[in-house]
């Protein structure tokens, strides 16, 4: 194995745990959004209490499909962590 395939392993390693790290961070958003979607949902129930069963579905499914941002990223940085590296190591050899 020569100094330049070390060196290839090494960049591709580095580049999965940047790219991991990088899509492990697509967590933040839904979070945000979704602590803010509650917060108007709990603000209109307030003004109107009335309205709860249709505020209330409305923000479930607006964070539902909020959450799947976060999955997919979620699942897109453990992709890279586990299955990455050795499909790159098998071309790499």
């Amino acid at each position: 194995m020569g100094d330049y395939q070390i060196l290839a392993k090494g960049i591709a390693l580095a580049g999965c745990a940047i790219g991991a790290g990088l899509a492990l961070i697509a967590g933040i958003g839904p979070g945000i959004g979704e602590g803010n979607a509650a917060a108007k949902a709990l603000e209109a129930i307030g003004r109107q209490p009335e309205c709860k069963s249709e505020v209330t579905s409305t923000m479930l499914l607006g964070i539902a499909c909020a959450e799947t941002t976060g999955i997919y990223g979620f699942v897109t940085g453990l992709l890279l962590i586990f299955v990455a590296p050795g499909t790159f190591m098998k071309f790499l050899s």
